[in-house]
């Protein structure tokens, strides 16, 4: 093992214990728990990355991003023109010129969301989702509404997610709450991850695979930093009800598909809303910000996540570039991080960093949807609207922590 990777194994165990510290040293959680927690993160990545058939799996991902990316475009070249990606009628001044992001990348989270209704009606995603909550029960000893909140998430949103154990939300412990709403920015959506796939497939191998891979594997780091944080009071018991899977959801599939587009629709807008008004407002304290001191927020991000960027395994001299990524993924979204990489074609970082990078950054934790998933949940469960207030931000910081566990799995399995 090389010193880089010996780097990330040392940052595996020291994030997790940064999530304890950050907790106040609570103690709660078994060691048996931390432990599996830790194997499964690396036994998943371990065989997601290595073993044959499911690396070549990777490539079938890839295919079907491509497909759902062309069949997206016949429908948006139809109604935008050339502007959704029909032939220019005049010349392209230099390759990419004429992308523009809300009218070629964006409206594949319509299609997606189409399909995902589908899926959903058909019990396909219940049946995947279903497996994942009795595993995670199983292996870390969570509740049967809390492992299936935890599982949804990997599939879908941090709002959809509590939505399909709304009946269980107000039982849920203030630990248990914790872990989804980690889980839930930790994590990122079927639709979102086709068009972050879609984006850094030019710089990112196999980018789909990888997405998918880091989703589920910071599925169990979302558990372990959230117990960590929050662990379950003495004596308290685990919510059980994950057989109450919502059912009858749609009347049909053509109703799925009409209403799993409409849902489309306004994540679609929601993105485009919040990355004109989080850039925006990003851009406005730089032009505050650099005249007086000659600094950046992303600057002034990226060194304080230079530690974290090091515990991840990433080169010294590599470090700020990564920690400012990481730090505009918080304070912007991670959309925007993924587009910097994209342009810039991860230029000063090593192919190893780039991957580590992400990793990391697959994930919801950003101010943004916090305040996104913060309003979902007090919506579906006003009675418990004090605690997913006052858990929201240290949500973000466990999701965080998380992510970048993952990013130090990654390290640990990925030589320089």
């Amino acid at each position: 093992m090389s010193a880089l990777q010996l780097q990330s194994a040392a940052g595996l165990l020291l994030l997790p214990a940064l999530a304890w510290a950050l907790g106040g040293f609570r103690r709660g959680v078994a060691p048996r728990v931390i432990a599996t927690a830790l194997a499964l993160q690396l036994g998943l990545a371990a065989a997601l990355l290595n073993i044959p058939p499911l690396r070549a799996a990777f490539a079938l991902i890839g295919d079907g991003v491509n497909a759902l990316a062309t069949a997206t475009k016949a429908g948006t070249a139809l109604v935008f023109g050339y502007l959704g990606g029909a032939p220019l009628p005049f010349e392209e001044p230099f390759p990419g010129a004429s992308f523009i992001l809300f009218f070629q990348a964006l409206p594949l989270v319509l299609v997606v969301g189409a399909l995902s209704a589908v899926l959903y009606h058909w019990g396909v995603l219940p049946a995947i989702v279903r497996g994942m909550a009795r595993l995670l029960r199983a292996l870390l000893g969570l509740g049967g509404a809390t492992g299936f909140g935890v599982a949804a998430n990997v599939f879908v949103g941090m709002v959809e997610a509590p939505l399909m154990i709304r009946a269980w939300l107000a039982r849920l412990t203030r630990s248990e709450l914790f872990v989804v709403m980690t889980a839930g920015l930790a994590t990122i959506s079927g639709n979102t991850l086709v068009v972050y796939a879609l984006v850094i497939a030019p710089v990112v191998p196999d980018a789909a695979g990888q997405l998918l891979t880091a989703s589920l594997v910071s599925a169990p780091a979302a558990i372990l930093a959230a117990l960590l944080m929050i662990p379950p009071a003495p004596g308290e018991a685990a919510t059980e009800g994950e057989e109450g899977i919502p059912t009858g959801l749609y009347d049909s599939s053509m109703d799925a598909l009409v209403r799993g587009t409409q849902d489309g629709l306004g994540l679609l807008l929601g993105i485009m809303a919040s990355l004109i008004v989080f850039v925006a407002i990003v851009a406005l304290v730089n032009l505050a910000l650099e005249p007086l001191t000659g600094l950046t927020l992303q600057k002034v991000m990226g060194w304080a996540l230079w530690p974290v960027a090091w515990a991840m395994g990433v080169p010294a001299a590599e470090a700020a570039t990564v920690g400012a990524s990481l730090g505009v993924k918080m304070v912007v979204n991670e959309f925007v991080s993924y587009l910097d990489l994209a342009r810039s074609g991860g230029a000063g970082l090593s192919d190893r960093s780039r991957l580590i990078l992400t990793y990391a950054l697959c994930g919801f934790t950003n101010l943004g949807s916090v305040g996104i998933m913060v309003g979902g949940m007090t919506a579906m469960c006003p009675e418990r609207r004090h605690d997913i207030v006052r858990l929201g931000l240290p949500a973000l910081v466990s999701g965080t922590i998380a992510c970048c566990m993952t990013g130090a799995v990654v390290g640990v399995l990925t030589p320089p």
